[in-house]
């Protein structure tokens, strides 16, 4: 499928699976070639036929919307996020759990592809308790969800090759990968405090409530305002009282929406207000 087809496909398409397609203008070759292998697969001729496909065959639709997954990520992803993590946000958030006499800083990441998100929070957390040891009884519990479970069993692996790692500074990569046949695979201790779960973040969300979601480039990036309302409704709950959303740092909230205040729009962060405004809705 050449890339003029695959984009007047697209925009077709995209419509239907609540998605917009300016999202996906700059990475569209994945998916492109995801498409491309599909149409071959059911033994039609070009995309006008897959788009005929669709129309005759309702169920081909999930078939689509999986398709449409971009998993392009690597660990420390937009450092300055990662650094403002520990340097400010990391300290409120500790002092709000003493505060509720808790000794769980609870994390959820959502879309976390090969698990190089969340364990770059596992990271970060052991580097922030080297040099704040007055934390040390507080346990960190990350909940990755992502709908692949393809790519959850690459992130339980642990193994990434070096694209994935490069952004991490040479002492962090010394301390927590082992080399092993051209791959970096993260030590054992890193991976205890992720719990993955296959999970749509559309329809499902992991027990309990959260300090710190991250939400990065996937929601308000590639689906329509429509989706990104439903899915903030079901992340405000997950979020504790001054707890605090991450979305992308090219991405923004829709305008609309004010039940959550901008602690950084440079940066993507947002926090839920201490007093509970759902029981108001």
């Amino acid at each position: 499928m050449d890339d003029k087809a695959c984009v007047e496909f697209l925009q077709w398409a995209l419509p239907s699976l609540r998605m917009r397609w300016a999202g996906f203008r700059k990475v569209r070759g994945q998916v492109c070639k995801r498409i491309g292998r599909r149409v071959q697969l059911l033994q039609l001729q070009d995309a006008a036929a897959y788009k005929d496909y669709l129309q005759r065959h309702d169920e081909e639709w999930e078939a689509l919307d999986s398709l449409c997954r971009i998993t392009i990520t690597r660990f420390l992803r937009d450092r300055r996020v990662f650094a403002s993590l520990q340097r400010v946000y990391f300290p409120e958030v500790l002092h709000n759990i003493i505060q509720r006499g808790e000794t769980a800083l609870r994390i959820w990441s959502i879309g976390c592809a090969a698990g190089e998100e969340p364990y770059s929070l596992a990271i970060l957390w052991d580097r922030f308790l080297g040099r704040h040891l007055e934390y040390g009884n507080i346990t960190l519990e990350i909940a990755a969800t992502d709908s692949d479970q393809r790519m959850l069993d690459r992130a339980m692996a642990g193994c990434y090759p070096h694209s994935s790692i490069k952004n991490l500074p040479e002492d962090w990569r010394l301390h927590t990968f082992i080399e092993r046949d051209s791959q970096y695979c993260l030590q054992g201790h890193f991976k205890k405090s992720v719990h993955f779960l296959c999970q749509d973040v559309r329809v499902e969300t992991p027990p309990g409530q959260f300090d710190l979601v991250l939400c990065r480039n996937l929601i308000f990036t590639y689906f329509d305002e429509t989706v990104q309302k439903q899915v903030l409704q079901r992340l405000e709950k997950a979020l504790q009282p001054q707890g605090l959303l991450v979305i992308g740092i090219h991405e923004r909230l829709p305008q609309d929406y004010e039940r959550l205040s901008a602690r950084s729009l440079q940066l993507g962060v947002y926090q839920r207000p201490k007093v509970d405004s759902l029981a108001k809705i």
